[in-house]
């Protein structure tokens, strides 16, 4: 009798769904970045307000390396009980594409909570190049195939990609330049040593204004509040042309929906905050929110989206 109890209590335990969440303990925010960087510091204040709302410590960890591969491999190992979550940025779905062995699957690994931010990126040339629009640019790199360079802070980063996607949208031919790191890219538009480059919008505008590089396009569906004078790359005739940086976070796939559910709640409160929108702002970000699906159907079509580009450049990380 009692070896039947047994079994049936073993059975019953087997068969449970996955552990909720447990008040009280750590919530570890893995960020697959360094610290300082744009998706850190939204992970700090994010992990600031789920501390203050919920009293329970938050911990911020940087598991860098293989351009964020590391640390995600990490966070689709833990537990799916909500104490560990995952920030993510774009080259979450660019990943798969470049390296040959990916330790995730970004759409079975993961339960998406909630789309965090989007910024936008504008394509800026040098003063030198005689262009005041992108259909300008467009014919004016055609009449010097393969002869205008362009910059990016290195190979596969968002920079790079988007450079590809225009090459491909406009039928135009320009050689690449990867540097490491977008400061010594940045000076180097600044000093005309290349020619053109895709920027976030809050990095080129003060360069702008200085009149140190020239603006021709938002590469947004919409144009942007900081620029509102700035048409997009699509008003411009390149039709379908929309390239954002993004930010979310995820759990570890198998997470129970109503945790999921908590904290998307708790956070698309926390992106509506005045003082959130202004921290976001300062680093270009614009707050997204909404329902998990949000971010599921983003994950899904910029991955299809990206692996075209890619293959069609031939880009690889390794």
């Amino acid at each position: 009798m009692r070896f039947g109890v047994a079994i049936v209590v073993l059975a019953t335990l087997l068969l449970a769904p996955a552990a909720a969440q447990v008040p009280g303990r750590p919530i570890t925010i893995i960020v697959p970045y360094s610290p300082g960087t744009g998706i850190d510091i939204l992970a700090r204040a994010l992990g600031h307000e789920l501390s203050q709302k919920w009293g329970q410590p938050v911990v911020i960890d940087n598991k860098t390396g293989a351009s964020g591969n590391i640390g995600t491999q990490v966070a689709a190992r833990a537990a799916p009980d909500g104490q560990t979550l995952l920030m993510v940025a774009k080259t979450f779905v660019t990943n798969v594409s470049l390296f040959k062995n990916v330790p995730y699957d970004p759409v079975k690994s993961f339960a998406p909570i909630i789309k965090l931010a989007t910024g936008s990126i504008v394509l800026a040339v040098h003063p030198s190049v005689p262009a005041q629009s992108v259909p300008a640019f467009i014919d004016y790199v055609k009449a010097h195939p393969g002869a205008v360079n362009y910059g990016s802070p290195g190979f596969a980063t968002p920079h790079h990609l988007a450079m590809e996607l225009f090459k491909h949208a406009t039928q135009t031919s320009l050689m690449h330049i990867p540097y490491k790191g977008s400061s010594s890219v940045m000076s180097d538009l600044v000093g005309n040593h290349v020619s053109a480059m895709f920027i976030p919008t809050h990095v080129a505008l003060p360069f702008a204004r200085d009149q140190q590089i020239r603006i021709l396009g938002v590469a947004s569906t919409e144009r942007v509040a900081a620029a509102p004078e700035v048409p997009t790359l699509i008003e411009q005739g390149v039709a379908g042309f929309e390239v954002d940086i993004w930010f979310g976070m995820l759990a570890p796939a198998g997470t129970p929906a109503d945790v999921v559910a908590r904290y998307n709640g708790a956070i698309n409160e926390f992106l509506r905050s005045p003082a959130i929108t202004a921290t976001l702002a300062k680093q270009g970000l614009i707050t997204a929110g909404g329902a998990p699906e949000v971010l599921a159907e983003l994950i899904e079509k910029d991955m299809a989206k990206w692996h075209n580009v890619i293959q069609q450049a031939g880009i690889t990380a390794e």
